[in-house]
Order: C-alpha cells, then sequence, then structure tokens
C-alpha cells in the first residue's frame, strides 16, 4: 500500500499528503472524496467512478494509495472521520463571513496537522536536531518566514540555528557544512528549486537533511535523512495551489521547538532565561 505515514491518520489527511503525487484519475477521485466526504461515505465505488469520470478501476486504486485494502474500507474509514468531526461550517454572506467561515474550517483541519507523524520518525528527528554541532536552515519561497522563525525559537533555547534569505547564501552556506551538520529544511511543496539546490549542497558534504514538508511524494523526502510530512489545511490541491496556507506548518516547528525543549531539559531551561532577561532589557515603561 502507498500511504507511509501513521496509520491513526484519517482519509482526508491522507488525501492531502499525497494529492500532488496521485495519477490524474486518482487525483480526482480524492478530491471530490474530500469535497464531500458525507457523500462518499453513501456511495459505491462504481457510483463514485460514474460522478467524476472515472473507471471503477480508479477508485480501488485510489483506495490502495490512501493505505486502505480497498474502497469499502475507505468508506468506514471516511465514516469513522465523519462521526468524529465537527458540525459543518455554515456560510455566511460578505466579508466577515467570508473571514469567520476560513477561519472554522482552518479550525477542524488543524487537529489532522500532525496526524502524519509518528513516534518512529519524530523521535530519530529530534534526536538529530538536538546533538548536531551546527545547524542551517534552508527554507524559500512561502516558506521563507518559516525560516526565520524556526531560527529564532531555536536559538531561544539553546539550539543555535543559521538562517539567512537569500537563497545564494544559503547554498553557499550549505557547501561548507562539515559532515555532522544538519540541514533543517521546511518547504510546503517539497519542489522548490532553489531549496533543493542548498539541499544537494548539504548532501554533497555528507551532512544530514531534517525536511519538514506538507506531501509524503516529492523530490525533497526522497532526499531528506528524516522527513515529517505535515499535510496541509487546504481542501483539495488545487486550493494548496491557489490558496497557499503554511499555518499547519507554522503550528507544528514550534511544537518541534518546545518537545525539542523538553528533551533539552535544563539546557533549554538556562537559554530561555537568559533570552527573558534580555527582553526584559529592551522593554520600554
Amino acid at each position: 500500500m502507498a500511504w507511509n505515514g501513521s496509520t491513526d491518520a484519517p482519509p482526508t489527511v491522507r488525501i492531502a499528503a499525497l494529492a500532488p503525487s496521485l495519477q490524474p484519475s486518482e487525483r480526482r477521485v480524492a478530491e471530490a472524496i474530500a469535497a464531500d466526504v458525507a457523500a462518499a461515505v453513501d456511495m459505491t465505488a462504481q457510483q463514485i467512478a460514474e460522478s467524476v469520470g472515472v473507471g471503477r478501476a480508479s477508485v480501488v486504486r485510489t483506495a490502495q494509495t490512501l493505505g486502505y485494502d480497498g474502497y469499502p474500507q475507505l468508506r468506514v474509514a471516511l465514516a469513522r472521520e465523519r462521526a468524529f468531526s465537527g458540525p459543518p461550517v455554515a456560510d455566511a454572506p460578505g466579508a466577515l463571513g467570508i473571514v469567520r467561515g476560513a477561519m472554522e474550517r482552518l479550525g477542524r483541519a488543524l487537529p489532522h496537522a500532525a496526524a502524519a507523524i509518528t513516534e518512529e520518525v519524530l523521535e530519530p528527528f529530534l534526536a538529530a536536531l538536538d546533538e548536531a554541532p551546527r545547524v542551517l536552515i534552508a527554507a524559500n519561497g512561502l516558506s521563507a518566514p518559516l525560516g526565520y522563525d524556526a531560527a529564532l525559537r531555536l536559538s531561544s533555547i539553546g539550539r543555535p540555528a543559521e538562517f539567512i534569505p537569500d537563497t545564494l547564501g544559503q547554498r553557499i552556506l550549505a557547501a561548507q557544512m562539515p559532515s555532522d551538520a544538519v540541514l533543517l529544511v521546511l518547504s510546503g511543496s517539497g519542489a522548490n528549486q532553489a531549496t533543493l539546490d542548498v539541499v544537494d549542497a548539504a548532501l554533497g558534504t555528507g551532512a544530514s537533511v531534517l525536511a519538514v514538508t506538507s506531501f509524503t511524494r516529492s523530490a525533497l523526502v526522497d532526499r531528506a535523512t528524516h522527513t515529517l510530512v505535515v499535510p496541509p489545511v487546504s481542501e483539495s490541491f488545487q486550493d494548496e495551489l491557489l490558496l497557499t496556507s503554511r499555518v499547519a506548518l507554522t503550528l507544528v516547528i514550534e511544537a518541534l521547538v518546545e518537545a525539542l525543549a523538553a528533551r533539552r531539559g535544563p539546557r533549554a531551561q538556562e537559554a530561555r532565561a537568559a533570552a527573558l532577561t534580555v527582553l526584559s532589557r529592551s522593554l520600554g515603561d
């Protein structure tokens, strides 16, 4: 089966994480299911196939790619997900309705943000981040602000990390990394060429690559030593392209820093105490 994330991840999380790598017919099936889970639960594989204009075999393959034995098992998982989800978001007219609706949908999607992360993946990821003598961060495009934020947060717990926004600068630094260093890569798509160039430069020195990304299949995932997949909160791959959000990645990165702080214990506490002292002195009346 294709899905390689947590077995607890609900179907819509798996769809979000796998969407870019699905075959066109499978993507049509998956996005139709994600767009109306309630309808999909009540439909057979043949009905789904007819509704999106593909063969029944495409529906079965989609279910298997998502990690299920077949469509009946996918339907059961969809019913379970729907049973534990909140009430549907009510549409409201006007700008306020758009804002409130978007925030409510986001709130419902966020509990699934870390559903693809497993203990077996998280522990070696944190260990590598903790123990490396040097950490360089690569993040570009819409993920660039995440790099700056991660560097500040990591430094505040005594885990210094370097981030410069210039893509060429990132590549130059990566090419000079020692083999025991770590490159922390933050990329929603996992396909940004500038970021991949930085990754290749780091791999050329023997350094490890830790990736935080939104999709289970990408050029970045193929290159990374350890990967944390954080599915996007958008409802379809098309939404991810048009309305790209990095909210889920932002929250998971914050949580990762907290998990690393707990792992570092007194070292992190001392670093945070020092940071608070500096902050208190910088505040005006």
